[in-house]
């Protein structure tokens, strides 16, 4: 089952319906208690993500459900488009507080990040931007960009598992405290990003067992 596709914007324009989406995709799959709250409040974090970035700042958002061997996986789709002009640029960087393209904080602030990138009408990958994280993320290794496509994506169970190899004991420190804070990674199975030619795509992905 999928929903239909809901217009969401910077300024929060579209969140409830995207809301009340959620509350439906609910209770058509028969998700009740704790599991549609799961799936209330990381639609919230998805819809967090592109909020604030620019008012006019447009993306897409559904919900989608899968049947596998393991029980019925959901996942909440976050599409946003590429290329944005100078002036956009500028606000986009004016979100930090120096007015500068700063390390994002937070797992929600590196997805943000991530978004962020993704808007920009420069060099597709953008990984010159990025911080070590980023790398961290990547499933297969470095990320190629190849005919307007990325071979790979970034994922955040990767970079969880990532993090007890790479990094000092300060950097791990900070990387599990950050985790320990976001209710999108104690609540999803895995964040996909997906930084393409023409858009930027986050899938959130829960299991319910």
């Amino acid at each position: 089952m999928t929903t239909d596709i809901i217009q969401v914007y910077g300024d929060l324009k579209g969140r409830e319906q995207a809301l009340d989406a959620a509350e439906k995709f609910s209770e058509y799959n028969g998700i009740t208690g704790k599991n549609a709250m799961y799936v209330r409040l990381l639609t919230e974090e998805a819809l967090g993500m592109i909020h604030g970035i620019m008012n006019n700042f447009k993306g897409e958002i559904w919900l989608e459900s899968e049947q596998t061997e393991q029980g019925k996986t959901f996942r909440i789709h976050l599409k946003t488009p590429r290329g944005v002009t100078e002036t956009q640029e500028n606000k986009l960087l004016s979100v930090s507080s120096t007015g500068k393209n700063e390390s994002a904080k937070g797992i929600i602030g590196k997805i943000r990040e991530m978004i962020r990138i993704g808007t920009q009408s420069i060099d597709p990958s953008g990984e010159g931007s990025l911080d070590s994280w980023f790398t961290m993320g990547l499933p297969h290794g470095k990320s190629r960009f190849i005919d307007d496509y990325y071979v790979g994506y970034w994922s955040l169970d990767t970079y969880r598992d990532n993090i007890e190899i790479e990094g000092d004991e300060e950097t791990q420190r900070d990387a599990y405290d950050e985790l320990e804070r976001s209710i999108v990674a104690k609540l999803s199975d895995d964040v996909k990003v997906w930084l393409r030619s023409d858009s930027t795509e986050v899938v959130i992905e829960k299991l319910m067992k």
